[in-house]
């Protein structure tokens, strides 16, 4: 069951009152561990009873091999300065999914991630694997810009995972790869028109973070879906519309808790046991009544080992259940896509991907 929690939000003035300092703009990837650590809270998840706990340990192998492909990465083409500048001056994002030109380089590490993956899984894995290998290059570019552009029609559903964990690596070399080239000049990557996609590679995120680094406490990230950068935004927005008129928030509880408690975003007190526990959850959903739509906040002060894309995951019941009350996911999360893709027109295709009962599609395609 869900519960509605009535949290108070602290304004503007007071976060940057209580930061005592300057936040970051931009939280970039660890490229040495990014995807190893996504790979243990993933196997931890998969160990704890959960129904996707088959899900859970395949995405995880799938994790481990990403972080091979990344460690072994070559070099790519990078947007030089004049790009850079370019980018900024429009307010776009310069590593642009729907733009930017992607690199063979890219489908080589599709190749090696499989491959190396292939031993590792059922049988019938073993054959999507297979024909996944089989597939000519310039339709597995077909299906990456399905992928990216949230196009259902087409995309083949079962090798989609693979497609997408090899895309990840490619955009997470490219912000990383970024960074350090402009680490010592640093250059105009940040704040673009549209606050609610990723400054980087213009995706859209899969779940918000709250991060503490040292005064600044509680500050939250947008994490991308994509390239894995985290953008930060203030949290008395809603991540769709921008709006702090009618933020809410719902989380899991336990089967056999007491009733749900509900409240307005501001003004009510916490009443009951289940409201109390909504609001100390570590992963909720952040509703806004304005637009319809939510996107789940992770708290990583009650949970240091949150990883966004892995615990999005796991708490797949939480999305259908929200759902059920008519509100539309903002993020994406492309290891299993789902729900509103941001186009009336995808949304039935894409919520196919999941059953009436939570399960994952079939890895294997059946």
């Amino acid at each position: 069951m869900t519960v509605t929690a009535t949290v108070r939000v602290m304004s503007a003035e007071e976060i940057v009152a209580q930061g005592g300092g300057e936040t970051p703009a931009l939280r970039w990837p660890e490229r040495s561990t990014v995807f190893a650590e996504r790979a243990m809270r993933l196997a931890q998840r998969g160990t704890g009873g959960l129904p996707m706990a088959d899900y859970l340990m395949f995405v995880s192998a799938i994790a481990m091999e990403q972080q091979q492909v990344l460690a072994a990465f070559p070099e790519v083409p990078l947007p030089d300065a004049a790009a850079l500048a370019t980018a900024a001056a429009a307010s776009q994002p310069p590593l642009s999914a729907d733009h930017w030109p992607r690199d063979p380089a890219w489908q080589t590490g599709l190749v090696m991630l499989a491959t190396n993956l292939r031993p590792r899984v059922p049988a019938t894995v073993q054959h999507t694997i297979d024909r996944l290998l089989a597939m000519p290059a310039d339709e597995r570019e077909r299906q990456a810009g399905r992928l990216l552009t949230g196009v259902m029609q087409g995309l083949d559903m079962a090798t989609a995972p693979l497609i997408a964990a090899a895309l990840q690596v490619y955009w997470t070399h490219l912000v990383t790869a970024l960074q350090a080239r402009d680490r010592d000049t640093p250059r105009a990557l940040g704040r673009i028109a549209d606050e609610t996609i990723c400054p980087c590679c213009g995706s859209r995120p899969t779940a918000s973070v709250t991060r503490s680094n040292g005064s600044n406490h509680g500050q939250r990230y947008l994490h991308c879906a994509l390239c894995g950068l985290e953008w930060h935004q203030m949290r008395i927005r809603c991540t769709h519309c921008l709006s702090s008129q009618s933020v809410a928030y719902q989380a899991l509880d336990a089967a056999g808790a007491d009733s749900a408690a509900s409240g307005s975003s501001a003004g009510a007190s916490l009443t009951g046991d289940a409201a109390s526990r909504a609001a100390r959850a570590s992963i909720q959903a952040e509703t806004c009544d304005e637009c319809g739509h939510y996107l789940k906040l992770m708290h990583t002060d009650r949970d240091a080992f949150l990883d966004p894309i892995a615990d999005d995951l796991a708490t797949l019941p939480l999305d259908l259940l929200v759902s059920e009350a008519g509100l539309r996911r903002h993020g994406v999360n492309l290891m299993l896509l789902m729900g509103d893709t941001g186009d009336d027109a995808t949304a039935d295709a894409s919520s196919a991907n999941v059953d009436t009962a939570g399960r994952p599609p079939d890895p294997g395609g059946h």
